[in-house]
């Protein structure tokens, strides 16, 4: 089982061997697993000193930065309170109010806002072909600039969620599976069902599904990938998805039946998300400025939605489960039918039952980015716990 105990969880992270210190947490996938376990057990740390009213204030000054391209509640103040947490000053990067509205590169800006900075994060989920590489290039400026003695402190870039993966969400979804379930290793064997839901609006990010397959098929479970036909996912994470589960001695399969994919199924996380090629279409449409083929497109894709409204996550798709008792997942907001909206994708009484845990869900994401914070930036992450003062 897990432990709260803060002084046994600095013990084991302070025995972990992990590669992020001086680099940035871009891509779960290309993590290695003891950075994965690294970054659980500093959440778990974290968390624990915090229930305990210790401090975690491992920095006496500097600042977290934010760049948020897209709308965000729960990512947004996670970053905020991970940054508060270890004792990071904060400031978003407002676009529209900096020098970038006139033209500024990328280079120049990632500089400038790095002289005191010890981390970037970065939320560029909008544009398929994009979020992953502004990251890629942020990381390549800042790394430039402490080559060449620029910056006197090389910034780790987060990920709060790009076109290919949501690394903080996932990892928050892992650490709550992890306390549900009691251990990593129990997690073996267990049935997750990703399926598409149905939802009245337009270009939802694929990077949660991508994010979910891709993480959760390295601990040995049974993955299940579930969507109408045409909603495809970026097919490098297909392959990731697969070769990690036969690394892990668990199973990656694709369904196009919402029901199949619930049968039997341990943990279920119906969310929607558009269609690999509208993705592709809305960025080439969005780079070209062609507003009238995007409305186009935006009518085209809510009509091929609509005509899979049977996929909500539902009471008699819930009978389906484990016992009838599978936990329910949600990054939320969800799209909740006769609530949130009149047709989405779960049912207001499968939601309201479920609705507590999605947002404990939800509470270990400050935690989570607070650790990837610490050890990219860190050298020795349990001392430098133990020694922050009351």
């Amino acid at each position: 089982m897990t432990t709260d105990n803060w002084s046994d969880l600095l013990a084991g992270l302070g025995a972990l061997r992990h590669g992020l210190l001086g680099g940035d947490f871009l891509q779960t996938w290309k993590q290695s697993d003891d950075d994965l376990r690294a970054v659980l057990t500093a959440a778990e740390a974290l968390r624990a000193l915090r229930a305990a009213g210790r401090s975690a204030r491992v920095f006496d000054s500097g600042l977290a930065i934010s760049i948020f391209r897209d709308q965000s509640t729960r990512t947004r103040f996670s970053y905020a309170s991970a940054a508060n947490l270890l004792g990071l000053g904060l400031q978003e990067l407002d676009e529209k109010k900096s020098q970038v509205a006139h033209g500024e590169t990328v280079r120049e800006t990632a500089n400038m806002i790095s002289f005191l900075t010890e981390a970037i994060g970065i939320r560029d989920d909008m544009f398929l072909g994009e979020g992953h590489a502004y990251m890629a290039e942020v990381a390549a400026a800042v790394q430039d600039g402490f080559e060449q003695g620029v910056l006197g402190q090389r910034p780790a870039v987060i990920n709060l969620q790009c076109d290919l993966d949501h690394p903080t969400q996932s990892m928050a979804d892992l650490l709550h599976l992890k306390r549900t379930f009691g251990s990593l290793e129990a997690l073996r064997g267990k049935r997750i069902a990703m399926t598409w839901a149905y939802s009245a609006s337009y270009g939802k990010p694929l990077s949660v599904p991508q994010g979910i397959i891709t993480l959760m098929s390295r601990f040995g479970m049974e993955v299940v990938l579930a969507h109408p036909p045409g909603y495809d996912l970026v097919p490098e994470t297909l392959e990731h998805a697969a070769r990690f589960a036969q690394d892990s001695g668990g199973s990656f399969e694709v369904l196009h039946e919402m029901d199949a994919a619930f049968e039997g199924a341990d943990i279920v996380y119906p969310k929607s998300w558009a269609p690999l090629s509208v993705m592709q279409e809305r960025t080439a449409l969005l780079r070209g400025g062609d507003a009238d083929k995007l409305g186009d497109l935006e009518a085209r894709c809510l009509a091929n939605n609509a005509r899979h409204k049977d996929w909500e996550c539902d009471r008699d798709k819930m009978a389906r489960t484990r016992d009838g008792r599978a936990l329910y997942m949600h990054c939320l907001p969800a799209d909740i039918s006769g609530v949130s909206c009149a047709e989405g994708e779960v049912a207001a009484d499968v939601f309201e039952a479920a609705r507590l845990d999605t947002y404990r869900e939800a509470s270990y994401k400050p935690f989570i980015i607070a650790a990837m914070i610490l050890l990219t930036r860190v050298t020795d992450p349990a001392g430098a716990l133990r020694a922050a003062k009351t």
